[in-house]
């Protein structure tokens, strides 16, 4: 090969090979500056999957589990309307403290400069200042005596022991509610376990009245009936998992201050506390009950607001003490004068006329009084009434577990024999339907019962308070 051929050659493959060259170079620096940019986009579609799963720690966890006294606690921090009563028993307090600081001497220190226009002479133009200029700087012990600030101190006092019991009865009230809501939970799960139990033995039933058929020892129709009965325990089961999810959404929003699913109760409806005898109840009833002692607390709200009125009639004394500077210079001396020095003021105030306001007052606290007292008997009565309905509730459905729990334990037996017969071809199809229905029936009379003395339980004590 000449030397001229071997140039044209290498000329040639330098023609093909620099586009080529370019193009890697070109793609090599846009993937130098693009490289950033699809990291920063595969970060960002990693960022959802990391958001994603940050959101669901509650779901993944294990649930809390939550007794009985557990929801209580969480309902009273949780609860507006107890909370709001806990804040009306504060302020009541709060009233009373400032009631008691009004019965007693308080202090005031105060500094001012009064200017007045002269005329030529030291007093100036207002005889009411002692100079041109005048400097105050004094201290002010002051005391009211009046019969008003005293009926005022024991109308806060009364109207705290209001507030502290109106905040028992809300926390009675939400007991209740929680233990209500907290078991209607509970014998929700019953009644689920309880349906999915009956849709098995009706599924069991099923298979057996069509091997019984394929036999030809039962008629087409007991298949039919029997597929009857399981579709009806499927449709059953259905509605007692939306019972189930609606009773756990009411007792979480009671229980959670944000929307919170992930916990399980702990089923004790077994494990319910005795009914103390009537007796008992009623003692308790009369030294705890907060609705009796908010009426009498209210009476005597009343009768001290009457006193407050009354006090209108009546003079009033004030006493002040100054001691300070009360001079025509800002210093303790002028021309070697003390300018500091002390004063003494007693007030006294005698009503004489207000065109009826005083006497109008007084009705007013009359009728408040009054209505205060009819409550109070009213709140009397009530009592009586109601401490004999809840405890005979409660003693009904105490009365009514041992045999709701017989009857539960028989139907169980009796379809147990029922399906024994039929599959001797001693009983009829409707016989077993019947029966399981009856089981049914009586394992959630049973859970129903158990529920209602644990809430007829909880009636009882917002009157008798915890036994």
């Amino acid at each position: 090969m000449t030397r001229t051929h071997f140039r044209f050659n290498v000329c040639s493959f330098l023609t093909v090979v620099s586009p080529i060259a370019k193009t890697i170079s070109a793609a090599l620096l846009a993937f130098h500056f693009l490289a950033p940019v699809m990291a920063a986009d595969e970060k960002a579609k990693d960022e959802p999957k990391k958001v994603a799963s940050s959101q669901t720690p509650d779901q993944t966890s294990a649930p809390l589990t939550i007794t009985l006294q557990d929801a209580l606690d969480r309902a009273r921090l949780n609860s507006p309307q107890f909370q709001a009563a806990i804040i009306e028993y504060q302020l009541a307090r709060e009233d009373q403290v400032q009631a008691r600081a009004a019965l007693l001497p308080n202090a005031l220190y105060t500094t001012q400069y009064l200017y007045t226009q002269g005329n030529g002479t030291p007093t100036g133009r207002f005889i009411a200042n002692n100079g041109v200029h005048e400097y105050l700087s004094q201290a002010d012990v002051h005391q009211a005596f009046g019969l008003s600030q005293f009926a005022e101190y024991r109308r806060s006092q009364a109207a705290e022991a209001v507030a502290k019991a109106k905040s028992e009865i809300a926390a009675r009230g939400l007991t209740v509610t929680v233990v209500q809501s907290y078991y209607a939970v509970i014998v929700a799960q019953r009644r689920f376990a309880t349906v999915q139990q009956a849709a098995e033995e009706a599924r069991r039933f099923l298979k057996i009245t069509q091997d019984l058929e394929s036999g030809g020892e039962v008629a087409r129709s007991d298949v039919i009936k029997a597929q009857l009965q399981f579709n009806d325990r499927q449709r059953d089961l259905s509605e007692a998992r939306v019972t189930m999810e609606r009773t756990r959404l009411s007792l979480g929003i009671l229980l959670f201050p944000d929307f919170n699913q992930n916990f399980m109760v702990v089923d004790d409806l077994e494990h319910a506390p005795p009914l103390p005898p009537f007796a008992e109840v009623q003692q308790l009833a009369q030294q705890n009950n907060p609705d009796l002692r908010a009426a009498l607390s209210a009476l005597q709200v009343a009768s001290q607001e009457m006193r407050v009125a009354k006090a209108g009639y009546l003079p009033s004394l004030s006493l002040d003490y100054f001691y300070g500077i009360d001079a025509t210079r800002f210093a303790t001396k002028t021309e070697g004068i003390p300018n500091v020095g002390s004063a003494a003021i007693a007030t006294v105030s005698i009503p004489l006329w207000n065109w009826g306001a005083t006497r109008s007052k007084v009705h007013q606290a009359d009728l408040r009084r009054q209505q205060a007292r009819v409550e109070l008997t009213f709140a009397q009565r009530q009592l009586l009434s109601n401490l004999r309905s809840f405890f005979g509730e409660a003693a009904a459905s105490h009365d009514q577990l041992e045999t709701l729990r017989s009857s539960a334990e028989l139907a169980a037996d009796s379809l147990r024999l029922t399906t024994l017969r039929y599959q001797a071809g001693e009983a009829s199809v409707l016989e077993v339907v019947d029966a399981q229905n009856t089981l049914t029936q009586n394992r959630n009379a049973y859970d129903d019962g158990e529920m209602r003395f644990r809430v007829a339980l909880a009636a009882l004590q917002t009157l008798t308070g915890s036994f």
